[in-house]
């Protein structure tokens, strides 16, 4: 199982929602579909038309930057991060 890494900021909109959960999946695309089932909404926050990861959103694998088609091992880490801006 990968263990996912979520922002701070998913948290107080999905009831239940750890910042880190144990996924069984094959791929980036697989990890938030799973979440998907759990936390409905989840991946529309992370995932844009396309699909494509929206552009704040960033996804590391291994400490390794990916995308959604980013395969994981069953002890990767993955880490989304959710940049900030503003001035």
């Amino acid at each position: 199982m990968a263990d996912v890494h979520l922002p701070t900021t998913l948290t107080p909109l999905f009831a239940g929602l750890p910042r880190r959960v144990d996924v069984d999946a094959a791929t980036v695309s697989e990890a938030l579909d799973r979440l998907e089932q759990q936390w409905p909404g989840l991946r529309d926050r992370l995932v844009q038309e396309g699909p494509a990861l929206r552009p704040h959103i960033h996804v590391y694998v291994d400490k390794e930057r990916g995308g959604l088609e980013t395969p994981l091992e069953p002890r990767s880490r993955m880490d989304v991060i959710a940049a900030i801006s503003g001035g």
